[in-house]
């Protein structure tokens, strides 16, 4: 029995730093989607655990337990004993760039944990894999999710919305890694305002534009000061025909512009290559609520 699953790229259309707690961990409030762009990720019974790496991105990624895949195989292992196979082979075919504030680690474990809850004997509840989740990193329980949420506290208080627009992505990165630790230190205030409250029904792009109107990353600033290339890329997304928003995503250094349309995004990721030559440019539609 081979199971697939995607790992979808998350993106934070607006991250607010709102405070940090006494054992040193931020508190966010964020509005995330996620994208039909995302890696890849098969899993099926083997002699003995094992990660396999392909993609433009395979090479970029460790093999070892510092990748998240691999924790969640043992964490699961962990948690529901007797339940998978002797061995479980995961292939994970990379096409998110690494350390990229897409989340990519974080949705690769999320992926996993949904290959072994099919893959299990007895099905874990649903809280017992979130919690688990939530043992692996802030963001993994909501790209274990991966559908358009309002997120707050560390990210382990989630509110999946009723309804979201359709709309389309263009994501670009310098190709340059940004560590999320050392983002954080150089982030100045660490206790900022939330978000404006959420429509009800969050369903038209005039009404999600507007809103973003009044959001921000908080995480941007600090960002940029150590990838100025950052602000330039922001500044040249927005300069492109039917942008609603251009904003750097997470903790960077992948930059993003928002449009209504996938003609719209598609020629705007068409000039971007040609102005950005060395950068990874792609055009993405979101996944719907």
């Amino acid at each position: 029995m081979r199971l697939s699953e995607t790992a979808p790229a998350k993106v934070n259309l607006a991250l607010h730093v709102v405070g940090r707690r006494a054992d040193g961990f931020h508190l966010l409030h964020s509005l995330c989607v996620f994208t039909e762009l995302a890696d890849q990720l098969t899993a099926e019974p083997a002699p003995s655990d094992r990660l396999a790496m392909s993609g433009p991105f395979g090479a970029d990624l460790p093999s070892g337990r510092s990748n998240l895949a691999i924790r969640a195989l043992e964490k699961f292992r962990a948690r529901f004993p007797g339940t998978l196979p002797d061995g479980v082979a995961i292939t994970l075919e990379k096409h998110l760039p690494v350390a990229a504030g897409l989340g990519g680690g974080s949705a690769d474990a999320g992926a996993v944990l949904r290959l072994l809850a099919a893959m299990a004997s007895a099905r874990p509840a649903d809280a017992e894999l979130f919690a688990l989740a939530a043992e692996l990193g802030a963001d993994v329980p909501m790209c274990l999710l991966s559908r358009p949420c309002e997120v707050s506290g560390i990210g382990e208080i989630i509110r999946p919305l009723a309804s979201f627009p359709p709309m389309h992505l263009v994501l670009v990165n310098p190709r340059e890694a940004v560590s999320t630790p050392e983002v954080f230190r150089q982030l100045a205030h660490k206790h900022n305002p939330p978000m404006p409250a959420l429509p009800d029904r969050l369903d038209r792009p005039a009404m999600l534009s507007l809103w973003l109107e009044d959001t921000r990353n908080d995480l941007q600033p600090p960002a940029t000061a150590l990838v100025p290339a950052i602000a330039r890329t922001v500044a040249v997304i927005a300069a492109t025909s039917g942008c609603v928003l251009a904003r750097m995503s997470g903790s960077g250094a992948t930059c993003f512009g928002l449009y209504g349309s996938a003609a719209a995004a598609h020629q705007a990721a068409h000039d971007l290559r040609a102005g950005f030559s060395s950068y990874w440019v792609a055009a993405t539609p979101l996944l719907a609520a």
